[in-house]
Order: C-alpha cells, then structure tokens, then sequence
C-alpha cells in the first residue's frame, strides 16, 4: 500500500555533535581512486572522509537491533567490542560486537575500495538467544557533510529500480547501499523524528518519513538479513551528484567485498615490504611498528602527495559541533615534520621528500608556515609559531644528509631554504606561539629548533656556494645559543631549593620587558585556565620541552644543567602509572578534561602524554642509558588502546566508567595522535642504532665538541638588549637602512656607523664595544634615510654583565 511522505517533525534537530575521538582503527586504501579515510571505535564506524582527508562527512554508521516485546539494543553502546586488523600492518579490521545480554553476535569486516571512494562493510548476524527470525536490524547513519553536522539534507530513494538511502551537503552527497534489499527505511531529524528515535519508541520506521531537508539529519534502513541470508555487505558511497555516489556504491557492491579486500591487503603489503624491519611484538601481542607505520600512511593525502593530517579525530568531538570545523584533521606543519622523520626513520625516504615538497608548497611568501592549514594551503589558525617555520629546515637537512637530497634537487629547494632562514633570522628568537599552541616569548624546545635549523640551513647554503650567508646564519646561531640560559635558565629559586639544585630550564619565559631584569624574571600566561587563574611567574613553570636542547645537539646529556633541569622536571611532572611513567607538559597546565572527567571546554586540567615518554627515552639514550630508554618505549606503547593506537593523552586520575575513563588508559583527547606514532618510530630506530635517529649533527660539533662562543651580541627592536658581556661586539640589526648615531662617554663626542644590507634583507652595523671596560654605558640612536626622519628615542646598553643575566 502506497504510503503519503510526510515532513518528519522537529526540523532542524537538536545541535550537532561529532562523536567519540577515542579510534580503535582507522584505515584508507593507498589508491589514489579511492579517496576514502575511514575511523572506528565501539564497534561501529564513525567519521568517513571524503573526497579529501580534512573534510569528515559522517558522524557514524552502525547497527540497531530490535526484537520481540520491545526488545531494543544499539550495538555501540550495548555491547562487548572486539577489533583486531587483517594482518598487521594492514588497517582493515574485524570487529565482533557481542550483546551485553547475550541476545545477539554481529562481526564485521570493514575496510574501503580501493577502486572507487566506497566504504565496505561485511556484516554477519548471529541470533544468541532465541530464533534468527526474531530480529530486527537497522543500519543507522549520521550524515555530516563535509565537516558539519548542520545544513544536511536526506531522503531515501532508488537508483536504477533499487532502494538507496542518499544524503547530500555542502557540493558533496553520498549514498548507503545493501546487497540485501533495504526494507522499511526513514529519513529524520536527530533527536526527534530520526530512525533510533522511531525504533526506540515503537519498534518500527514510519515510512512516510522519506526526506529530512536542511539540518541534523540520520538515515535508517532495515537491512534484508533472514534466517537464510544471515550476510550483508553495506556499501556507502561518495561523489559529486546523489547518482554517482550511487553508481559507486554499486559498482562496488557488483565487484563483491573480496576482490576489494584483495586489492586493499596488496596494497598494503607491498607499501608496508619497503619499510626497514624494525618489527617488535609489545606486551599486548601487537606489532606496534607496523601499527605505527599504518597510522602514519593513514594519515596522508592522495589528491595532495606530502600533505598529512595530524589525526583524524576531534579532541572530545562528542562535546563540539560545527563551531570545531577542523578538529585535529588539519595540517601542522611541526606534526608534518615530526611525520616525515617517522618515514624517514622506517626507510620510506619517498614520503619524507613529499613531504618537503609539499612544504615547499605552501610556504607564505615571508618564507614562514601557518599554524595550521587546510590540506590547500589556506590557513585555519592564524599564529605564528617560530618552530614550525624553522623544523622544515632540519628536514631538508636530514634529507641531505643521507643522501636523499643531493647537490642538484637540492637547488630546486633553495628559494624554500632561503625565505625559511631568512624569516627566522628576522623574527626569532622570539616565538609568538609555543610547540603548545599557547605562549609568547623564549621557550627552550623552540630556541633549540631555531638554533639547529639555521645551522643546518648554512650548510646547505654552504652546499650551494652561499658562503657569506652560510656564514652570518651561524654567526645568529653562536649568538642565540650564547644566551639560552640567560633567557631561560632561572636559579636561586624556591623550586630550585626544593628540588636540591642550583638551577633549572623554564618552560618559556616572557619577552624582553622594561619591567624585568631578565625574561625569566616575568610572567607568562598560563592558558585553558579559568580567567582568575592564568598568569604565574615563569621560574615556577617547567617543561620537558628543555630536553630539546639535548635533542637538537646543543647541550649534553651530562650537562649539569640539563641533570638538575630533569630533576626538576621529574619532581613536579612525572606520573607514574599502571605502564610506567609519563609526563605532563608542564605545571597548571589546562588542556585536558576536568577533575571530575567532564570533557575540555576551553578550560581544565592537562593529563599526561605518551609522547613525551619517547622524547624522554631519547634522552636517556644520548645519556647513554639503553635499558632506561627500553623501559620508557614500553610505557609508551602500553599507553595504547588495544589496537595499538597512541593517544595525546591518557587519564591519570580514578577510574571513571560512566565517562569511559580509565586509570592510564587513553583520555577523551585526540587518537591516534600521529605526532606520538612518529616518535614511536623514531625511537625503535634509534634503539636499534644505538643513537638518537633524529639529532642534527651540527650543533654537537660546533657547541659541545668545538665549545664554539659568539664574538657578537646582537641588539633588535624585537631584542632590545640592556647588557653586553664584557669583550663582545654588539651588533645592531635592523629591518631598513639607517645611520647608528652612538656615544661611549655620554654623548661627549658621538660616532657614526652605516648599516649594510645582507642577503637577507638585514641592515647590520658591528659597533667597536669589545674594547669597552666594565660598566660602560653605549647610548645610540638612529637616522632613517628612507624617510629623513631620527628616531628620536635613546636606547643604551651596559657593558661588563655576566652572560647569563
């Protein structure tokens, strides 16, 4: 009997969410046809990213069952889950969920087409208790079209005579298709009048509800299974119009999921057979390379080769709607960086040289990278963070270092080297924004990643004869590394005294102010805390960030104050835990769920992160300390989900069930985090090679072999220095050409020097202060010839001064 459509009631739906970013899997085909990235976690699918992986267009896809008297059961939240991957290294999965009440069993083999942008999955149902005929089961599907949940239309049609549930949003549509003819279906709005909705409260779909137009929409249809046909395979297909979308499904439908799966397992093998055999079986009987090595390859882009996402989740994506349009499937520069060493370390040079390439790409014509950016190049967030601009450097060094990059492809990455150093020689030491997306000023992980990158940087000039430019990029770098402790080495403290040490490496300290007698001695802001609740002195805030300067060749291990800055950093941040230890990211910090578990909502409590366990086990192991190192890799792997997927975060508080939270086991943050899965790697090569894979050569020689100093003290107007140590020449840089008006004796007699411009666009003048004794005071000013205008302002400097301020 025909059935009149009606509009299903409570247009637009309650508001969207995204939903649970703690994965248990996530895969794609390696085919560029495919263009298909996929997630799961609790048994169902969840976000399916198509055709590029920054554009989520599902929310999730997973089963209802419903029975006799009412019976009513959704698999992702009343059942048992059980996932393992075909084979390891191959991210296509098998997944059991089994009926808490034992009603029913359904398995799952779900992977993507690599022939077309399909997702297949293969479903299997199982009646447990009472005859097959005696259930129900509905596919229910939350279509989020290209990063929102809002503004989706959806209906259930045909195509070519056969039953589709379609759904379209924003230029993109897609369709679910069923090797057993759908049954009974509906199209309604989340919250009221969609299928879980229908089903809960009655038992059946309402077909008359046959289009959603225009919000928060879900599809539901009940698959054909019988006591017969107890197999279906689901396939959702993508595309530009509901009927290519369509024909793809079908197309993949017609094929049948083994050949797919044929295809998708090749695929992977023959990637994962060019990889270096760093195989290690943790305690879990997971191979955790393999697992890390996939995670990596998951995360790339096929239509841009080089680009990678930073994970494919949303950091508590059940509490965030449309606001979040990017989640963490956005590109970071640093985490791209981070990526590449994770191929690089694994024996896939190939990638790590996309990657460069796609870097190139998108450099801003200043020579920095943003923050973060659409898989396109257009910018998301708008910060500037000095260690993003300066890491591609070290890559492009790594790469020609071991001989990936020679002489002649190295020319084609010269302008990309050129504008890159020639902003961090312009802009730094300074960052506007930390690694943590947070804080202004002189942070140890960043001023170590400068220092390096522009040493490596003058080798590569050197490489294609830039001589002088080679030569004034190490010239900064002495003097940048001259003055990391005065900028951030605080001593005669109370956490010192506590700690039993002289002094220690702050976490960051403010920019140079007229009110401090040094950077440390001010205060930073400590962000995701309460308004009331922010700013703290920076010698009371620490960081493993400071091993940085272990990590990038500046310091020793042995240095003591590296030894005391550990000690410190142990005692206010070390967690121990069920798997071992690991570290917060520094003292007050706020990004994390609340004390009670509530998710982050701009404000909370930062939790412990696996990712700093790899980078304090590189520590140990330039220290020297293998066995310390072996023993941080398996804290760091225990950390995983049992999948072997790494998350940002894990929870270090009690175990909280109702918020699925428990003691050491991931939190509600982002996973997998690719950035911990590249560290991962890192660190099974440099155990197996007895060093740190990824430290620059550069500085070793230059600052702890060769005890390399600056002869020069630079003064800016974003470095305004007040002190010269006794001996040094200081050297003023400025952005346009000017006349250094300047006095030693009070302006008794005055002296002037031209700036000449380098190739880097800085106008510089050395001034002959070497000779000055103790105490002298320089004063000058300056004349701009551009405009005929002084400057007006007397700015001094006091020779004699102990170089660690």
């Amino acid at each position: 009997m025909a059935v009149t459509p009606i509009v299903p009631p409570g247009a637009p739906g309650i508001p969207a969410r995204w939903t649970s970013s703690a994965k248990s899997g996530v895969g794609t085909s390696l085919s560029p046809a495919g263009r298909i990235w996929f997630t799961v976690s609790h048994g169902i699918l969840n976000e399916i990213y198509y055709p590029r992986l920054d554009c989520a267009c599902t929310r999730d896809l997973g089963l209802i069952v419903t029975g006799p008297n009412g019976y009513f059961s959704e698999e992702k939240r009343d059942a048992a889950h059980e996932i393992e991957p075909f084979e390891a290294g191959v991210p296509a999965y098998r997944m059991v969920n089994t009926a808490a009440d034992g009603a029913y069993r359904i398995e799952k083999r779900t992977l993507c087409d690599p022939a077309r942008p399909v997702l297949l999955q293969e479903i299997t149902f199982t009646a447990l208790e009472g005859a097959p005929d005696d259930y129900r089961v509905y596919a229910l599907l939350a279509p989020h079209l290209v990063n929102a949940g809002m503004g989706n239309t959806a209906w259930v049609g045909d195509h070519k005579g056969k039953p589709v549930l379609f759904a379209s949003g924003r230029g993109s549509c897609l369709a679910l298709a069923s090797s057993l003819p759908w049954r009974d279906c509906s199209a309604g709005y989340v919250g009221f009048s969609d299928g879980w909705q229908q089903l809960n409260h009655t038992g059946k779909l309402d077909p008359a509800c046959q289009r959603a137009e225009d919000g928060n929409v879900a599809l539901t249809g009940e698959i054909g299974l019988s006591p017969t046909k107890t197999k279906a395979v689901l396939a959702l297909g993508f595309g530009a119009t509901p009927d290519e979308a369509a024909d793809n499904a079908f197309a993949s439908l017609n094929r049948g999921f083994e050949p797919a799966a044929k295809a998708y397992v090749q695929n992977w093998r023959k990637w994962q057979a060019g990889l270096l055999p760093l195989d290690r079986t943790a305690a879990s009987g997971i191979n955790t390379y393999r697992t890390s090595t996939a995670v990596l390859a998951t995360h790339r882009s096929t239509a841009m080769p080089g680009a990678a996402v930073a994970s494919l989740s949303i950091p508590w994506g059940f509490n965030k709607g449309d606001d979040d349009l990017g989640g963490y499937h956005l590109v970071w520069p640093r985490d791209l960086v981070e990526t590449a060493g994770g191929f690089l370390a694994a024996g896939d040079a190939g990638s790590a040289l996309q990657i460069l390439e796609y870097l190139r790409s998108i450099q801003q014509p200043d020579g920095h990278w943003p923050q973060n950016v659409w898989l396109d190049g257009s910018a998301y967030w708008p910060g500037i963070q000095m260690d993003e601009c300066a890491l591609p450097l070290l890559l492009a060094d790594a790469l020609h270092r071991a001989g990936h990059l020679p002489r002649a492809r190295l020319a084609a990455f010269l302008p990309m080297i050129e504008r890159a150093a020639t902003y961090v020689v312009r802009n730094g030491p300074v960052t506007g924004e930390d690694r943590w997306e947070e804080d202004a000023g002189y942070s140890p992980f960043t001023l170590a990643v400068e220092i390096a990158a522009l040493l490596a940087a003058a080798d590569l000039l050197d490489a294609c004869g830039r001589k002088d430019e080679a030569t004034y990029l190490r010239e900064t770098s002495d003097g940048w590394n001259d003055q990391v402790e005065r900028w951030t080495y605080a001593t005669d403290t109370a956490i010192g005294r506590a700690a039993g040490v002289e002094g220690y490496y702050v976490r960051i300290a403010p920019p140079d102010s007229a009110e401090a007698a040094s950077p440390k001695d001010g205060y930073v802001p400590i962000k995701n805390r309460p308004p009331d609740d922010t700013d703290r002195p920076a010698q009371e805030i620490v960081s493993p960030d400071a091993l940085a300067l272990v990590r990038f060749g500046l310091r020793s291990a042995d240095d003591p104050r590296i030894v005391d800055t550990v000690k410190v950093i142990d005692a206010h941040l070390r967690c121990a835990l069920p798997q071992g230890p690991l570290w917060y990211r520094y003292n007050g910090d706020g990004y994390g769920e609340h004390q009670e578990g509530a998710p982050f909502d701009g404000t909370g409590q930062g939790r412990p992160w696996p990712l700093l366990a790899g980078e304090r086990a590189h520590y140990e192991l330039a220290a020297g300390r293998m066995d310390k190192a072996a023993s941080l890799l398996a804290a760091l792997e225990g950390s995983a989900e049992p999948g072997g997927l790494l998350p940002e975060q894990v929870w270090d508080g009690v175990d909280l069930p109702e918020r699925e939270l428990r003691h050491g086991r991931p939190s509600g943050s982002a996973m997998p985090l690719v950035w911990a899965h590249s560290e991962h790697i890192k660190l099974l090569r440099s155990l197996r090679d007895g060093v740190v894979f990824d430290m620059p050569p550069q500085g070793v020689k230059r600052y702890i072999k060769d005890k390399t100093v600056s002869p020069f003290r630079t003064w800016r107007f974003n470095n305004k220095i007040r002190t010269l140590p006794e001996g040094k020449t200081l050297r003023i840089e400025l952005q346009a050409a000017a006349t250094v008006h300047w006095s030693s004796d009070g302006w008794a007699t005055a002296h002037d020097s031209q700036t000449a411009e380098n190739a880097f666009g800085i106008h510089l003048a050395d001034l002959p202060t070497a000779g000055l004794p103790g105490g002298s005071t320089l004063i000058f000013t300056f004349f701009w010839p551009g405009t005929g205008d002084w400057e007006n302002v007397d700015f001094s400097v006091t020779s004699g001064a102990r170089d660690n301020g």
